[in-house]
């Protein structure tokens, strides 16, 4: 609901000074105050929750999270086993009981069919959590490690998260950003995933991806290494995201990554020796 308060008060106050005239210059005055009380709003993490709003949000989670799911999975025309084991991972991962089991598996479903409304289910989630930006960006991350659960990103897949990111206003530069790291520890990780001996040297992660972990450089200084680190790390901490309005479903999933992010700054320090 938008708000009025500004246009009634600021176009009385135009009223009792300049009559008509000032009345219509007053609400012409209250109409934008209102509309930057609405962007502060839009722009506050940390904004309470109304009644039956978080409950709203976790459906909204589920719904667009898990469709989106299914309709990256047929992408390439055929849902594989994989991929379905891909989905019943990522519900493990948020321990998610039999009932959330059930409506995640009918949104996956809804996803795969031929006349899915990707762009209508996009704009409702955008709707749905526009006070709450860092959700949206928290969203994208976990359809990123999903859509990233077969160890690759095919192109089709890549085509639907840019339009998701598109339709949830992320620009294109930040979105690109995010899909750079999550791919960088996507490799990370599974490079550190090799067996013993011979093998496990082969596999080890590389330098070069513990910098894209972390979103910098190799010509970056240690001063920015370390502010990076701590940036990472500060986004994806549980009790900020929960701060900010981040369901508890979402949050397993995402925090995940911090494992990954500190063994990539730990692989960084040692190489340049530094505390």
């Amino acid at each position: 609901m938008r708000s009025w308060g500004g246009k009634i008060i600021v176009g009385l106050l135009g009223m009792l000074v300049g009559g008509p005239i000032g009345l219509i210059i007053g609400v012409l005055v209250g109409h934008f105050l209102d509309r930057g009380v609405e962007r502060v709003r839009a722009f506050n993490p940390f904004r309470p929750y109304a009644p039956g709003e978080k409950e709203a949000l976790q459906e909204a989670l589920f719904s667009a999270g898990f469709s989106i799911m299914g309709h990256l999975a047929k992408a390439d025309g055929q849902v594989s086993k994989q991929e379905i084991g891909a989905a019943e991972a990522v519900m493990t991962r948020m321990q998610l009981d039999e009932d959330q089991r059930r409506r995640a598996r009918e949104a996956f479903r809804r996803g795969k069919e031929d006349d899915f409304p990707l762009d209508q289910t996009v704009a409702a989630f955008r709707e749905q959590v526009r006070y709450r930006r860092h959700m949206v960006l928290v969203f994208l991350e976990v359809l990123l490690q999903m859509a990233l659960a077969d160890g690759e990103l095919a192109p089709e897949e890549e085509r639907i998260l840019f339009r998701v990111a598109e339709g949830l206003g992320v620009p294109e530069a930040q979105f690109r950003q995010i899909l750079n790291m999550i791919l960088a520890q996507s490799r990370f990780s599974g490079a550190g995933a090799g067996a013993g001996g011979a093998a496990a040297d082969r596999s080890r992660p590389s330098l070069s991806q513990a910098y894209q972990v972390l979103g910098v450089s190799e010509s970056a200084t240690d001063q920015e290494i370390k502010k990076a680190y701590r940036k990472r790390m500060s986004e994806n901490h549980p009790d900020k995201l929960a701060a900010r309005g981040v369901p508890e479903e979402m949050i397993r999933v995402a925090t995940e990554k911090t494992a990954e992010i500190g063994k990539a700054y730990e692989m960084i320090k040692e190489s340049r020796g530094f505390r």
